[in-house]
This record gives structure tokens, sequence and C-alpha cells, in this order.
């Protein structure tokens, strides 16, 4: 099992349900590919450095998890086909970026 964090982008129009209903699909195709959540972060809505689809701002999300590295293909196709999504990143963590995350984590549940 690798250790994987993906941040993706929501389009702006959507509403409070769509999104909640966007995030819950990709947590539970990540789930039945065999991963394990470690975080969930919602970021809010965030102007974005440059136009993405005639649009200035999104919702981003943020997903920690460690899965197999044969989920991770099927899970990025699915990202493409959703319309709902502007944009994807999902890297794999080393150890270092592992320990900064778990860190970053501990710091905003101080803050909470």
């Amino acid at each position: 099992m690798n250790h994987y964090e993906t941040v993706f982008i929501l389009n702006p129009v959507l509403s409070e349900t769509q999104i909640e209903e966007t995030v819950k699909k990709f947590e539970d195709f990540l789930i039945k590919s065999g991963a394990k959540m470690v975080s969930k972060e919602d970021w809010g809505l965030k102007k974005l450095a440059y136009p993405i689809q005639h649009k200035k701002s999104g919702f981003y999300h943020l997903f920690e998890f460690q899965a197999p590295g044969e989920a991770i293909g099927p899970y990025e196709l699915e990202f493409r086909r959703d319309e709902r999504i502007m944009r994807f990143l999902t890297v794999k963590l080393d150890k270092h970026a592992i320990a900064w995350a778990e860190k970053r984590r501990n710091k905003l549940k101080a803050k909470a």
C-alpha cells in the first residue's frame, strides 16, 4: 500500500449538495478500490491563479489515503469523466512528505 494525496477543484457553480455528493462519490470509489482514507479536507472556495473553463474560482478538496498502486489509474479516469471536476492532481508521498502531512494535520487539529 502506497501513500497518496489528491487535490481536486470542483466547479464553483455547484450547489452545496452537489459538492457533497461529488466528494462522497470519490471517497466511496477509493474505499471500494481497497484504499484506506487517512484524512479529508475541504479548503472551500478559492480564487484561481488563471481561469479554468472560463471560471475564476473553484471549490478545493484534499484527500490523503493509502491505496494499492493499481487503484490509481481507474481513480484518475473517474476524475476525467466527471464534468464537475475542473482539475485534479494525485501524488505519491515519500516518507518525508508523509511526515510533513502528519505534522500539518496535527497543527490543524490544534487550531480547531
